[in-house]
């Protein structure tokens, strides 16, 4: 078994795991320098919380560890297909590589793809299923907000 299998049957375990506990089957180990720095899984059910999925519960823990919101050169290891959010956060994050064991085609029959949420993504706004607009309001009172901050950040 190659490291990268390894890696990939580490997050499998996981959510297999997080299934006997009564989570959904998402695991995620996030790997630096040959180590596995962090874990994750999903804890929707757990928590309640949308966003509680494995990848980002792994990275959150891979940034409290690392000290830091840059996971450059790390690899995340995923159980399933990650979701438009998570690699969002990945690429926010600066990771570098992402592998995964099961598709959203093995997900589909059990209801746990997310391939529409990237189809309806990869529409332009007006003609997504969620209603996005740009309405550019501004404070008169204050300075410009993103200003306010570029100028916090050499002070």
């Amino acid at each position: 078994m190659t490291p990268q299998q390894r890696y990939l049957a580490e997050a499998i375990e996981l959510a297999y795991a997080n299934v006997e506990s009564g989570g959904r089957p998402f695991g995620a180990v996030i790997v630096k320098d040959d180590a596995v720095i962090a874990t994750g899984v999903n804890e929707i059910q757990r928590t309640n919380d949308p966003t509680s999925h494995a990848e980002l519960n792994a990275i959150r823990a891979a940034s409290q560890k690392l000290g830091s919101p840059n996971l450059a050169g790390c690899t995340v290891y995923a159980s399933g297909h990650p979701c438009p959010m998570c690699l969002a956060a990945m690429r926010m994050a600066g990771v570098g590589e992402v592998v995964y064991a099961y598709s959203n085609e093995d997900g589909a029959p059990y209801g746990l793809s997310t391939a529409a949420v990237y189809a309806d993504l990869a529409k332009p706004f007006a003609e997504q299923s969620m209603k996005i607009r740009h309405e550019p309001v501004r404070l008169e009172s204050r300075a410009d907000l993103f200003a306010s901050w570029k100028a916090r950040q050499g002070a």
